[in-house]
């Protein structure tokens, strides 16, 4: 059963969910505005850089080993979030695993539809080989539309012929853009966070026409060759199909995929601090990333 903190975060998110504000603006600003209380792990460091124009975050918890790096790319539904809105997230995944996080703040939709995201991220991982950082030390993440860019992203690097990263963590990924996972139909599931509405904006301002893209929609990408992966997803979002067909997908093209299903949790609970699945989930993932980037 959740814990009364998990519950407590549905009863917010049911109360006031941001997807349902009446413009992108205001949902944008309210997701900004609710992770700015988020805090950071101990002793976190924070460096604003140019990655070739992209503009990304280290994020660097108190005794990470600066040799070891996960590039994470935030989640919003290519439409909302920034580096901002997942540094404490971040933080709190350094501190777990020992390592520094690149957060990639990439152009969101519909100022910049579609491959936009992708080169960006494509072009920060590029900047971070650049810097002398080895690929077997580093690790690609994200959440929600960022961990379906976490898979584009790999999909990229093999397809430009680049060393690729040891490994990669999808929370709650977001990997068709159709919306035809099983979990999306009405009263399969009661989700406070997202919609089937929601999605299919959010996917019509990214990628209007082009939604069953590899690089939009990686479950129709070819998947042999990506590095070990870790999915996280609860069942009680609208995602959950979406992760169990993309893990399903990886491990029939060969690939060694963990796929980790939380009984009753909603959409990247893992955001949220001071929750026991939240600081859970994160642990797991730290140990995850500290066993393949050793």
């Amino acid at each position: 059963m959740p814990s009364p903190e998990h519950e407590g975060i549905v009863a917010m998110l049911a109360s006031a969910p941001i997807i349902e504000s009446p413009d992108l603006a205001t949902q944008r600003s309210g997701f900004e505005a609710m992770t700015a209380e988020f805090p950071l792990a101990a002793g976190t460091e924070v460096v604003r850089a140019q990655a070739d124009g992209v503009p990304v975050e280290w994020i660097t918890a108190g005794g990470a080993d600066g040799r070891r790096t996960v590039l994470y790319l935030h989640g919003g539904g290519y439409v909302l979030g920034s580096a901002a809105t997942h540094r404490s997230l971040a933080s709190r995944l350094s501190a777990a695993a020992g390592v520094r996080v690149l957060v990639v703040d990439y152009r969101l939709a519909p100022e910049h539809p579609f491959p936009a995201a992708v080169e960006d991220a494509l072009t920060a991982y590029r900047w971070a080989l650049a810097q002398g950082l080895k690929a077997e030390q580093m690790a690609i993440a994200g959440d929600s539309a960022g961990g379906g860019l976490a898979l584009a992203l790999l999909v990229s690097i093999r397809e430009a012929g680049l060393a690729m990263p040891a490994c990669a963590v999808c929370l709650s990924p977001w990997v068709d853009l159709e919306g035809k996972g099983a979990t999306t139909a009405p009263g399969v599931v009661d989700d406070p966070m997202v919609t089937l509405e929601g999605i299919q904006g959010m996917a019509a301002a990214y990628a209007a026409g082009q939604l069953n893209a590899p690089l939009a929609s990686p479950l129709h990408a070819d998947l042999a060759g990506l590095p070990p992966l870790l999915i996280q997803v609860g069942t009680r979002e609208i995602l959950l199909d979406d992760a169990r067909r993309v893990a399903a997908k990886a491990q029939t093209a060969g690939v060694n995929v963990t796929l980790e299903e939380q009984a009753g949790l909603i959409h990247v609970w893992q955001m949220f601090p001071n929750v026991p699945e939240s600081d859970q989930a994160v642990a797991r993932i730290g140990a995850f990333l500290g066993r393949q980037l050793a």
